[in-house]
């Protein structure tokens, strides 16, 4: 495995790296306790000259072509391909990704995503549309500050500034904390790429300065987050004081509906991979599988079986397929989420609460599975961010939907039958932004993003392209 790349800590603010801060930020391997980097604790005064540097580059870069913006997003894609092992390797170091996972996701989606935007740009999805006298015009929206989460950092990042940038806006990017390494890598990745100084600027810190005076700062046209529903409903409420636009993707409870003609083994180990996929800390992740009443028992026994193969260890041993919780307090906030589930009478069928043997250092869960999970458990209603699976029995397919719609939450689903017409016909009555039938992949051009309390807003390709715009109706 490459090393994790020795990228810069610092600010990128107008072409310029900037890394004089005494208050400092430290950096853990979640795997090994060890402090690995540190980074500038932001003030408002570097947000405010990095929105200034912005806010200066906006108007050539709005005034670019659509050839040309292409062609540096292009490049962008080809930066991360090139630099890929150190990615994965950044990524497995700070946040505690396995390394597998790491390369074949978390590197290889944001270079689908980069590639979405740019065919969608390239085929026209800014166009004119000319309504009777009117010409109705796509313009970019100005300013962006994006502000990015730990479990996908580079592409959450990518799923904004690419689409961005695509569109004629300037980026503000505010990383995680947690997980703010990788960011210094894309930076040099958009240096190299060509996109002029101003256009595209870093500033490290927490959510509630760094964060909050980006979402406060009148240059800023738009805000686009992920993150938890707790802080994205802080980012409204910041940014409502100048009435920017808020695109939020946010937390997820997401239901697997394996209807009583599914092959129920093969949808169960899809369900428990997708659950357990970078260590739990999805907010797309199933994380709760119902399954028919009478086949309850059986479902809990393939999931035991399928969770059993997820053995925690190093996430930097290519063979490691589920690593640490990327902080000690996740950790304990799932550990919480356990014995929660205990208390209310779940029955616990594999882990539980109690520390992984064999492994004295690192932020470790046992990956869970509990069984006999009533809808209206916590462990079934509240976004629990690590490898926790529930078994939820129901009596009939209203039923399921009713159980699958129950929650704040509308992220993402699932649908397994032996019948497709059928399957459509339940995904169609699920309230989520994304539903897959049988397995099916994750689509980088497609729209992601939620219903309800999941958040609001679409990334990815045309869609995610558009969401950097405004319209604009032009008379004749």
């Amino acid at each position: 495995m490459a090393a994790p790349a020795a990228a810069r800590t610092g600010h990128f603010i107008a072409g310029a790296y900037s890394d004089q801060s005494t208050d400092r930020i430290d950096v853990v391997n979640p795997a090994t306790e060890d402090v690995i980097a540190s980074i500038p604790a932001g003030t408002e005064a570097d947000v405010d000259t990095a929105v200034r540097a912005a806010a200066a580059a906006f108007p050539a870069w709005s005034a670019t072509d659509d050839a040309a913006r292409v062609a540096m997003v292009r490049a962008i894609g080809s930066g991360l391909r090139e630099r890929a092992d150190e990615l994965a390797a950044t990524m497995t170091a700070e946040m505690g990704t396995p390394i597998t996972f790491a390369g074949k996701v978390q590197v290889l989606n944001p270079v689908g995503i980069v590639e979405g935007v740019a065919d969608a740009l390239e085929a026209g999805a800014l166009g004119t549309v000319e309504i009777g006298n009117s010409l109705v015009v796509r313009e970019p929206i100005g300013v962006v500050g994006a502000i990015t989460p730990w479990n996908f950092p580079l592409q959450q990042a990518v799923a904004k500034i690419a689409p961005a940038l695509a569109a004629g806006c300037t980026v503000v990017l505010k990383p995680s904390e947690i997980a703010p390494l990788t960011a210094g890598i894309l930076a040099e990745v958009i240096e190299a790429a060509g996109v002029p100084a101003g256009v595209f600027n870093v500033v490290h810190g927490t959510g509630p300065v760094v964060g909050e005076a980006l979402a406060a700062h009148p240059l800023v046209d738009m805000i686009s987050f992920t993150g938890s529903t707790r802080a994205g409903r802080r980012v409204s409420q910041v940014a409502a004081e100048t009435v920017k636009r808020v695109a939020l993707e946010l937390g997820g409870k997401s239901a697997s509906v394996v209807l009583d003609d599914a092959d129920l083994v093969r949808a169960v180990k899809i369900t428990v991979g997708n659950s357990f996929m970078n260590n739990g800390q999805a907010c797309s992740s199933l994380t709760r599988l119902l399954v028919p009443a009478d086949r309850h028992d059986e479902a809990l026994e393939a999931a035991v079986a399928a969770a059993a193969k997820y053995v925690s260890a190093d996430p930097a041993d290519p063979s490691t397929r589920i690593g640490p919780a990327s902080s000690a307090a996740q950790r304990d906030r799932v550990v919480g989420y356990i014995r929660k589930g205990v208390e209310e009478g779940a029955t616990l069928a594999h882990g539980g609460p109690d520390p992984v043997e064999g492994l004295d250092k690192g932020y470790y869960v046992r990956p869970t599975v509990f069984g006999n999970v009533r809808p209206d458990m916590t462990i079934a209603q509240e976004e629990i961010f690590g490898p926790v699976l529930s078994v939820i029995p129901y009596t009939d397919e209203d039923d399921a939907v009713r159980i699958a719609n129950g929650t704040v939450y509308g992220l993402a689903g699932a649908v397994f039958s032996a019948d497709s017409d059928r399957a459509m016909a339940v995904a169609k009555r699920l309230r989520a932004g994304q539903v897959d039938i049988n397995g099916g992949m994750f689509n980088t051009s497609a729209p992601f993003g939620g219903f309800k309390q999941s958040g609001n807003g679409r990334e990815y390709g045309r869609f995610g392209l558009e969401e950097f715009t405004e319209l604009k109706s032009v008379q004749r």
